[in-house]
């Protein structure tokens, strides 16, 4: 089985082909567009500039993916005859952006005549793990004479929009358990890094940055002290607003050249680093001890960060749970086509009439 996927649910324009096989996923091609020097002087994703450049990019996307997805010729001139069905993000997302992915994305369909797959961008997320070639597309499936020893799972998504901890009972049963009240890890990597000075997207350079900080170095006169909200609350609910505002209100209480020093930049961001890292642990670990998980998961961009990796594995360790842990590889960590394409697979016998499919922002899980 072949299957061609779209994601335009945010700023990267993506298409995909992967092919189904006995031990796993192969991947065809993963072409990404990516909108991040565009909106570099928002400081955010601009909606309307992000669908814009969707509208623009996508043939080229989708005849890139084709090209390299194709080694022969003749599969490369007539390729549809080789796709067995489409997968296609409807949400949640940026509604405009969502739905020049769609539009285009019935348009093959329509054209070819070959089934559209509507896919949850969270559940992609989740399911990017699965590009390993180690795991076999059905590994995780419950069988009637054995129990499943990777499920339940608890899976934290987090990114530039989505902090959400999700109970994964199996492949396509979810729920969700915890998820931010305000804003998002990402988001707030992204203001805090605005307030520095810093450039778009703000989770990368914050790590670069705090990667420069030397504890057993500190200056006292860069003492920060920030807030780890909601981290000992009952729930598995998450707040990153409030830690935002600590940094602004540090930052505009120091001298111009404290603010301005590479010791002041470098100690703020190894403190806001530590701190979401601190506090996304310490909920999920809790999740994973009360739902009494056999796994965890991290999904979503954020999961790229090497430190919050490190520290969860350092934690697991520590803490010596009995769990596996798994995280994507890192360029499958952002948005790509190739996790709206494993979704898809999974969702082959759930097709609906094309038409049907609509665009959701708040698509829920």
């Amino acid at each position: 089985m072949i299957i061609l996927a779209v994601e335009t649910s945010c700023d990267d324009t993506c298409a995909a082909l992967i092919k189904v096989e006995n031990s796993g996923f192969k991947i065809l091609s993963d072409i990404i567009s990516s909108q991040v020097k565009i909106h570099a002087k928002y400081g955010g994703v601009y909606p309307f500039l992000a669908k814009r450049e969707h509208q623009k990019n996508l043939p080229s996307v989708l005849k890139k993916a084709i090209s390299l997805g194709f080694s022969n010729e003749i599969d490369r001139k007539f390729p549809m005859k080789k796709i067995d069905l489409i997968g296609v993000t409807a949400g949640p997302g940026l509604e405009p952006c969502l739905w020049q992915g769609i539009n285009f994305a019935k348009e093959i369909s329509k054209k070819h005549k070959k089934p559209l797959i509507s896919v949850n961008h969270i559940e992609a997320h989740i399911l990017a793990n699965f590009t390993d070639k180690k795991f076999n597309p059905c590994f995780f499936k419950r069988t009637k004479n054995s129990k499943s020893n990777f499920f339940p799972a608890v899976c934290l998504i987090v990114s530039g929009g989505h902090t959400q901890l999700i109970l994964v009972k199996e492949i396509g049963k979810y729920k969700l358990i915890g998820e931010t009240r305000d804003d998002a890890a990402g988001e707030c990597f992204d203001k805090a890094a605005r307030i520095l000075g810093l450039k778009y997207p703000g989770g990368p350079v914050i790590a670069a940055e705090a990667l420069k900080f030397k504890p057993e170095k500190a200056d006292l006169k860069y003492e920060i002290k920030l807030p780890r909200p909601m981290i000992y609350t009952k729930d598995y609910d998450f707040s990153f607003s409030g830690l935002k505002t600590a940094v602004l209100y540090d930052f505009k209480k120091r001298n111009f050249s404290i603010r301005k020093s590479k010791k002041y930049v470098q100690r703020m961001c190894f403190e806001i680093q530590q701190a979401i890292i601190d506090v996304l642990i310490l909920k999920t670990l809790k999740a994973v001890k009360d739902f009494k998980a056999k796994s965890l998961i991290l999904g979503g961009g954020v999961a790229a960060n090497d430190e919050l990796r490190k520290q969860f594995q350092s934690s697991i360790k520590n803490q010596k749970l009995e769990i596996k842990f798994l995280a994507p590889p890192k360029n499958f960590c952002t948005d790509n086509a190739v996790m709206t394409a494993i979704a898809a697979f999974f969702r082959r016998n759930k097709k609906i009439d094309s038409v049907k499919i609509k665009a959701n922002a708040n698509l829920k899980i």
